[in-house]
């Protein structure tokens, strides 16, 4: 399959979508891409996630090491090789056990989890699978992370599912990470 939605050349680019990449470059990603690329047809669309993105992934309330963990249980659930070769390093780099890593992988639910990692992992998945979460997954979650920390956990799942469908769409290729692909 070929890609949809490329790169634009720079001398195509509109003021709008200008402002919006150098915004993105200037930011704590320093580049546009992934997700961004095919987003730049869209320069509002993409201020304003990007900025929602910004804090889910830099200053949410649950921290790096479990929002990386929420990214990879979306990234699978969708699966987004880009989003999984950009995060898996991440998460590890966070502290997610590699083989926790792996299990999502392989579309398992991971043993030996600490219990942050298992509230979220499971709220995750019944969140993607059943478009909601049981009263007993909600009541731990709440419990551990309060609700500010609930509503950036659904953030976080809407957010990265909004980036894979526009990357599945745009048929955005693996650049770096091959090791770090996603089983077929």
């Amino acid at each position: 399959m070929s890609e949809r939605l490329g790169p634009l050349p720079e001398h195509d680019l509109t003021d709008a979508q200008r402002a919006v990449a150098r915004e993105v470059s200037d930011g704590p990603r320093g580049a546009v891409y992934g997700p961004f690329i095919p987003l730049l047809r869209s320069p509002e669309l993409m201020m304003h996630a990007q900025r929602m993105g910004e804090y889910l992934r830099y200053r949410s309330a649950l921290g790096v090491r479990l929002s990386e963990l929420a990214i990879l249980v979306t990234a699978r659930r969708w699966d987004q090789q880009v989003e999984w070769a950009i995060h898996a390093p991440i998460a590890v780099q966070a502290g997610i056990p590699a083989a926790v890593i792996a299990a999502i992988a392989a579309r398992e639910r991971p043993g030996d989890m600490l219990v942050d990692e298992t509230v979220v992992h499971d709220f995750c998945v019944q969140l993607h699978e059943q478009k909601a979460v049981s009263d007993a997954v909600y009541a731990d979650a709440l419990a551990l992370f309060g609700e500010q920390g609930v509503v950036d956990l659904v953030g976080i799942c809407g957010y990265y599912a909004l980036l894979a469908m526009v990357m599945n769409v745009a048929r955005t290729p693996v650049v770096d990470g091959e090791a770090w692909r996603l089983p077929e």
